[in-house]
């Protein structure tokens, strides 16, 4: 409604334009011209009200008025001001992309104008408007050309930035998806496996308890241990999200040894095993191999039983190897269809490696991970 509106003022505006440019002798159309009688009103009655359809009928209102134009010279009515009507047309048209319509109209008007004055009994003098129809026909071409080019590449600019935000909310949504899955990731990990621990010396402390006090009170020293590194874990993890207690140090291999001293002091006798040089690791390599003999561990604290656990952990040059292999009776079939296997998997394929883990033929359970490296100078 818009459009119409400035169309419609647009027409009202060259209507009078004309009609009072043409009466007040503001031009000349040539040597010999008749005064503007009724025909020439009604020619440019029609001519001018007509632009205020031009955008939603550019072929009816382009041939109305350059019809009306070329009858109104022909018939040798004055002024210049009569051809304005189809040089908006003919832009209108050239602008909404119908170049073939804008250069036909041009093409048309200018071969009737021109036509006329070679059969007039005398050329233009060189103060005459008709001298420049020629240039103003081909301008209105080509500035409804740049018009056009214009607005296509205002729409693609505005298109790509549609494109750009909608791209970077799509992100912003992946990276809170992955940010909640890795939260949930790591208070899996660290939860769990402090509890499993807490458990099992709850169980130990509550059977040396009226028996073997002196043992009972070393169970009841380690649970509170557990609970106390299951805070600092809760911390560490929720200072992430604070950006907060930047000190709290990441979990990563450096603590392995403290996580093989509480598996032992809850009863699993640990045996570990370093191949190669140590080395400093990329921050979530160095994370995901802990958490991967973390759950490891925890599977075989909740499901293996009496059972000892071999832990290998291989520095290659181009990668990182951990191993973790327990002897218990039940620890492969509890554990391979858990929550905490599905969560090392992810971990481990979402840094371009690879894990495998099931139970073992002569008993017993492995998981057996690879990770990308890359040692730090």
């Amino acid at each position: 409604m818009e459009a119409r509106k400035i169309d419609a003022l647009i027409a009202v505006a060259a209507l009078a334009g004309i009609v009072g440019g043409t009466y007040g002798g503001l031009s000349s159309s040539g040597p010999f011209e008749r005064p503007l009688d009724t025909l020439g009103i009604a020619l440019i009655s029609v001519s001018a009200p007509a632009l205020a359809f031009r955008r939603s009928a550019p072929l009816p209102v382009g041939v109305i008025t350059v019809a009306c134009a070329v009858a109104y010279y022909a018939c040798r009515y004055p002024g210049i001001f009569a051809s304005a009507p189809a040089l908006a047309a003919i832009y209108t048209a050239a602008s909404l992309g119908r170049r073939r319509l804008a250069i036909v109209l041009a093409v048309v008007m200018d071969a009737g104008v021109y036509g006329l004055i070679a059969l007039s009994d005398s050329d233009p003098s060189p103060g005459d408007g008709f001298n420049l129809l020629g240039g103003w026909l081909v301008a209105m071409v080509v500035l409804g050309e740049v018009a056009r080019n214009r607005r296509a590449y205002l729409h693609e600019v505005e298109q790509r930035a549609i494109e750009a935000e909608r791209t970077r909310e799509e992100a912003a949504l992946r990276r809170a998806g992955e940010e909640r899955l890795w939260i949930a990731q790591e208070l899996h990990d660290s939860l769990t496996h402090s509890i499993s621990v807490i458990n099992v010396q709850v169980s130990v402390a509550m059977q040396l308890l009226d028996q073997r006090p002196e043992r009972a009170r070393e169970a009841l020293a380690a649970i509170k241990e557990s609970g106390r590194e299951a805070m600092h874990e809760l911390r560490a993890t929720l200072g992430v999200l604070r950006q907060a207690d930047q000190d709290t140090p990441q979990a990563g291999l450096a603590r392995l040894p403290r996580l093989v001293s509480r598996a032992e002091a809850a009863g699993l006798p640990v045996r570990s095993v370093v191949v190669g040089d140590r080395r400093d690791l990329p921050g979530e390599i160095d994370s995901t191999a802990y958490r991967i003999v973390q759950e490891a561990f925890t599977n075989v604290l909740r499901h293996a039983g009496p059972a000892s656990i071999t832990l290998t952990t291989e520095y290659h040059p181009e990668k990182i190897v951990v191993r973790v292999v327990d002897d218990g009776r039940s620890g492969g079939s509890a554990a391979g269809h858990g929550m905490g296997l599905i969560g090392m998997r992810e971990r481990v394929v979402a840094l371009g490696g690879s894990l495998t883990a099931g139970p073992r033929p002569e008993g017993g359970f492995h998981v057996h991970a690879e990770l990308p490296s890359v040692g730090r100078p």
